[in-house]
């Protein structure tokens, strides 16, 4: 379940609070990534271990993806301008795609390494560096998660909120790498540690599958998913004057989140009054749905618009 809170104005921080917090969170990530990195380099050389250099591998990619959760948050903070009138969200997806590539280009490589040292059967050494090191990375790793959830509560951050799962997942495949140099040299089964790399390797490209699917969603505009959009409807089920909502239409934009429909209104009301009543709404549904803008769009009652983008059997389907 996602730690980001739906509606707690109470204990969320906001504007320059709130991006002091993500910013800071974001740096903790950095600075963990440096560290783990000189130290499972040094074991990685020690060790000739691919489970190691798996780790080293997924380790560098943690620091490109810290750097590009600090990017979104100082990128996506930034209000829509005269060129961006949409916000500068989709700069979030367009640098995870970066990241994608990195890890691609990676998980081939120590996917290579690991085939062409099991052929070899080629010995792991040094096996308590090793572990000591994936031991104090798995003590680390605690530490930052711990202080993203504290950050993710108080800011509602997506982006950290991300970054987060990411390192929690670290924490077996630094548990992986202890498996893979205890079952080499203490357990004698020769092999296992480039087993583990290729693993290892796999895990590290179904992860860019999985952060090219969401950052590809952005980039085309796709629907949110089905809860979030029945979520918004029971919300606007509550209301009254939406009773005629249709033409539902969502999309995400780095942090931001946008829902335009049309509503049918009584003929009878004037141009004032309907204006009045729906802004009223949109105030109080933009409470419930922090980051969200919502447009409304009025027809009069029974009215069925020409087709644009999408056919009429799609855009007119009542709620």
């Amino acid at each position: 379940m996602s730690d980001v809170p739906h509606h707690q104005p109470n204990k969320q921080a906001h504007g320059a609070d709130r991006a002091a917090l993500a910013s800071r969170a974001a740096f903790a990530s950095i600075a963990m990534a440096v560290l783990l990195i000189g130290l499972k380099s040094w074991a990685a050389y020690s060790t000739s271990s691919m489970a190691m250099l798996g780790s080293l591998a997924d380790s560098t990619l943690d620091l490109v993806a810290s750097l590009v959760v600090l990017l979104g948050v100082r990128v996506a903070a930034q209000p829509a301008d005269r060129e961006h009138r949409f916000g500068h969200g989709k700069a979030e997806a367009l640098a995870a795609l970066m990241q994608v590539i990195i890890i691609s280009i990676s998980a081939l490589f120590i996917g290579w390494r690991s085939i062409e040292r099991l052929v070899a059967g080629v010995e792991t050494a040094a096996a308590e560096l090793g572990i000591a090191v994936s031991l104090i990375a798995i003590l680390f790793t605690f530490a930052l998660i711990a202080y993203q959830r504290h950050v993710v509560r108080r800011t509602g951050s997506v982006a950290i909120a991300t970054d987060r799962l990411h390192y929690a997942s670290d924490l077996m495949l630094n548990a992986s790498v202890i498996v893979a140099l205890v079952l080499d040299q203490y357990a004698g089964i020769v092999g296992a540690d480039a087993v583990f790399g290729l693993l290892i390797a796999l895990w590290l490209a179904w992860g860019a599958w999985k952060s090219s699917s969401r950052a590809l969603d952005q980039l085309m505009d796709r629907e949110w998913p089905t809860e979030q959009r029945e979520r918004f409807l029971a919300a606007a089920r509550k209301y009254p004057e939406l009773e005629g909502l249709h033409d539902l239409r969502t999309r995400t934009s780095g942090t931001h989140h946008f829902v335009q429909f049309h509503v049918w209104v009584p003929p009878h009301w004037t141009v004032r009054e309907a204006h009045d009543r729906m802004d009223a709404i949109e105030q109080q549904l933009e409470k419930q749905f922090p980051a969200t803008e919502i447009l409304i769009h009025l027809d009069p009652e029974g009215h069925t618009d020409r087709e644009g983008l999408l056919p009429s059997h799609i855009t007119e389907q009542p709620r």
